[in-house]
């Protein structure tokens, strides 16, 4: 009786490792062609070509550009994820955090959101990640988020998405000029003034009476 040769295994695990290594720089090839040209600007020969490997080996693997795109944006995701990390309830750390991924991958997220009305593909991936922020902030402030009420809550929760939004980035960065170490001052800022009303309205529920 034949047994499976012992290299066999290894092989498969080779040839695993290799395909999503491939993958991997399939992705970051696109997502550098995002930060530097608009969606529709971008060709599969352009991407395959940053890559090293075929149009037929991107199309085999993400099934065109759209697939390719859900990937990028979900890479981006996993990857602001870790960047992002912060103890819960530290307005500052969080800011830091928050800046440093912007400066990293800002530009190419306010590209992708400037193209999203003209491109179908777009929309789903964008609007998982505005919830998958929207979901981190409720974890990273959820002991200050739980009183006084939901609709106080959500309103406070509201605010500190706009507050962490990538357009408060770019409004600070890009149009107004200011350093990071000055836009993370006015995020955490901005934070600690939402978190310091919801507590003034837990204390006083009804301030009006």
């Amino acid at each position: 009786m034949k047994t499976a040769s012992p290299t066999r295994p290894y092989r498969q695990t080779a040839r695993a490792e290799a395909a999503a290594a491939t993958g991997r720089r399939i992705v970051a090839a696109f997502l550098k062609r995002l930060g530097e040209q608009w969606y529709d600007e971008i060709t599969l020969d352009q991407v395959a070509g940053d890559a090293g490997v075929t149009v037929q080996t991107v199309v085999r693997r993400f099934g065109g550009k759209a697939g390719l795109l859900v990937e990028a944006i979900g890479a981006m995701v996993r990857s602001a994820g870790e960047r992002r990390a912060t103890p819960p309830g530290d307005p500052d750390r969080l800011a830091r955090n928050l800046v440093d991924d912007y400066e990293r991958t800002g530009d190419t997220i306010i590209r992708l959101l400037a193209a999203e009305g003209r491109h179908a593909a777009l929309r789903e991936p964008l609007t998982l990640g505005r919830r998958r922020h929207r979901d981190w902030i409720a974890r990273a402030f959820a002991a200050d988020l739980e009183p006084p009420g939901e609709k106080a809550r959500q309103a406070a929760l509201d605010a500190l998405v706009v507050a962490t939004d990538v357009y408060t980035w770019k409004l600070l960065r890009r149009d107004l000029g200011r350093g990071v170490a000055a836009t993370v001052a006015t995020i955490a800022g901005m934070i600690r003034s939402t978190l310091a009303g919801l507590a003034s309205a837990e204390g006083n529920p009804n301030p009006g009476g």
